[in-house]
């Protein structure tokens, strides 16, 4: 083996004999009454200062998770009953809002017939009005015309006779003809 400055030889080994021989302490049987004093003692003063501190501290750690989570479903319960509850609220609104545009529009839309309607009957009134003004200009055209017709048809049918006999007519015959013919 090597050896170091000191003179010592470099290596695992233990010096001086430490191992010694013999059964593993734990196990043997001379040391069995003082390690289970031991155990008794410590088992006895882990079980004290678990019952004692530590399970109460985490018991009341348990309880205030236990509390601080009954208190949030509480909170979210609640909540999701306010929030049911403004649902509820918006589809009333929501609906009052579309019955009243319906009755709006309705009101509109009759608003706007009753105007329809009304302008309408001005101008079928308007047109009736011309309608009777043009039926008596006809009447009167007509009636001039129908008035001029006599003297139309007399000369008309002097100058036929005139024409196909060579000489004139009689306006007094013509007009006792043309008398006659209309009765």
């Amino acid at each position: 083996m090597a050896t170091t400055d000191h003179g010592h030889k470099a290596g695992t080994e233990v010096p001086g004999g430490a191992h010694a021989k013999g059964p593993f302490p734990p196990f043997d049987p001379a040391t069995f009454a003082p390690q289970l004093i031991w155990l008794a003692v410590v088992f006895g003063t882990l079980y004290v200062l678990m019952s004692r501190v530590a399970l109460p501290r985490i018991e009341s750690i348990l309880e205030t998770r236990r509390a601080r989570i009954a208190g949030d479903l509480d909170d979210a319960a609640q909540m999701q009953q306010k929030a049911q509850t403004a649902g509820l609220a918006y589809d009333k609104t929501l609906s009052d809002a579309k019955t009243k545009a319906q009755t709006m529009a309705q009101q509109m839309r009759d608003q706007l017939a009753a105007d329809a309607n009304a302008k309408r009957k001005t101008i079928e009134d308007e047109l009736n009005a011309k309608l009777t003004e043009a039926e008596r200009g006809i009447a009167a055209t007509k009636a001039q015309a129908m008035s001029h017709v006599t003297e139309i048809a007399t000369s008309a049918a002097a100058d036929i006779v005139a024409h196909l006999t060579g000489k004139p007519a009689d306006a007094q015959q013509i007009a006792q003809a043309i008398a006659a013919a209309k009765a």
